[in-house]
């Protein structure tokens, strides 16, 4: 959510910036109606304190004058309590209402993008920040995709996923389980050696948490929900990670802190169709190791190019070729101020494949769960939150079986082969 005091002083840079968000114009009005409703609220908020001290002065009157038998004056002067304390009950119930219209407006307003974000509508104005510069796999004329080779290789079964779930459900068995299993301990071990501390979080979620991330209200449609619990299943382990620390007031010598966690991730992907979500392109339920920073304002963009390079170090260990994409404005995810996205290229489906998404949210996240620190002149600010995916399973299976397919078999790279157990899949 966006600081109010932020709006107030620098309402050009947000109304800009949510421009390069293209936000709609009822979004660009509230600015204006959230300042408007904060003259309100600091007016309101100086007539209930000054409302609140004259009770208190007049309290510590009321026991003097009865102390020195001065009945008359300490009775008129309980009346005139009386009353200020009822003006005071009905300015609290409209203060509460504004900071709740404000709030409710707040909400609705996207984070603004960082200077480097690159103005765009769509995926196709994203911008390409580093590019692939050695030869793109080669194969031969009989390499095929990764939905012909998972039965032939015993890797998924679709239609099994069909029967016991629905569409957009996938069920790994034999060398696919193992897989999934290898890759999954790869990741995590890699980012226990990077210095981040596993987490291994619940898969549902309040209304609180979905809502301190950024979830709530802005992709409710794309949430499972279970109505009787009121819970939501996560759609990545940055939900329930982060919010570890909502509510918290840390100390400087605190950051950096550093998560990661394997958790499934569930989303319904509403509206989803066409050739590019075949096979395990677009599940509605896939693994993923996400890794989580709370940092210091001042170090979160070095933070955030850390996290590129731990997901860089991961993609060249499995030996996929991978381009970095720099997200525009329409793009970005509600939350984010700046986000990467990482591709691997599939050589037999010949397209790029998003298998990570870096991100810095700066406060935003922080402001809604009150995540805060103590600086060094013992003042309290938010700090910084960051996300990305080190990395997501389903796309990088599709990826190592399209890529690394030889007559020997599926090979596996060799910084996985000590996870998987054989130099190949066959």
């Amino acid at each position: 959510m966006l600081e109010i005091n932020v709006l107030r002083k620098e309402r050009t840079r947000i109304i800009d910036g949510l421009q390069r968000k293209n936000a709609t114009e009822s979004q660009l009005s509230m600015v204006d109606s959230i300042l408007e409703l904060d003259i309100q609220r600091k007016s309101l908020q100086t007539e209930l304190d000054a409302g609140l001290n004259k009770v208190n002065l007049l309290s510590k009157e009321i026991g003097q004058w009865m102390k020195s038998g001065k009945s008359g004056e300490a009775e008129e002067a309980k009346k005139t309590v009386a009353l200020l304390k009822e003006q005071n009950k009905i300015l609290e119930e409209q203060l509460t209402l504004i900071q709740n219209s404000q709030e409710d407006l707040l909400i609705q307003l996207p984070n603004i993008p960082h200077s480097l974000v690159p103005k765009g509508r769509t995926s196709e104005d994203n911008e390409v920040f580093q590019e692939w510069t050695e030869p793109l796999p080669s194969l031969p004329l009989s390499a095929k995709p990764h939905w012909e080779l998972a039965s032939e290789y015993e890797v998924f079964d679709m239609e099994l996923g069909v029967k016991i779930s629905g569409s957009g459900f996938i069920l790994y068995r034999k060398n696919g389980a193992r897989l999934q299993r290898a890759l999954i301990n790869f990741f995590l071990d890699e980012a226990a050696a990077a210095g981040y501390e596993e987490i291994w979080a619940p898969l549902l979620v309040n209304k609180e948490t979905a809502y301190a991330t950024g979830q709530l209200p802005d992709k409710e449609g794309q949430m499972y929900y279970t109505e009787k619990d009121d819970l939501y299943l996560i759609p990545t382990a940055e939900v329930p990670v982060t919010n570890i620390y909502r509510d918290v007031i840390l100390k400087e010598t605190d950051f950096p802190i550093c998560l990661t966690g394997y958790t499934p991730c569930f989303r319904r992907e509403a509206g989803s169709y066409g050739a590019h979500v075949k096979g395990l392109n677009r599940v509605h339920q896939f693994d993923k190791v996400e890794i989580v920073r709370i940092e210091h304002p001042d170090h979160s963009y070095k933070a955030l190019d850390k996290m590129l390079d731990h997901v860089r170090g991961l993609l060249l260990k499995l030996e996929l070729p991978y381009r970095i994409l720099r997200l525009c404005g329409g793009d970005m995810s509600f939350a984010s101020a700046l986000t990467y996205d990482f591709e691997v290229y599939s050589a037999a489906q010949k397209r790029w494949l998003e298998v990570s998404s870096v991100s810095n949210f700066e406060t935003f996240q922080a402001n809604r769960m009150k995540l805060r620190f103590k600086n060094k002149d013992g003042q309290t600010q938010l700090a910084h939150t960051l996300n990305g995916s080190a990395l997501a399973l389903a796309r990088i299976v599709a990826a190592i079986l399209e890529n690394h397919q030889s007559e020997n078999g599926i090979h596996i790279p060799i910084a996985l082969q000590k996870y998987f157990g054989t130099e190949y899949l066959k």
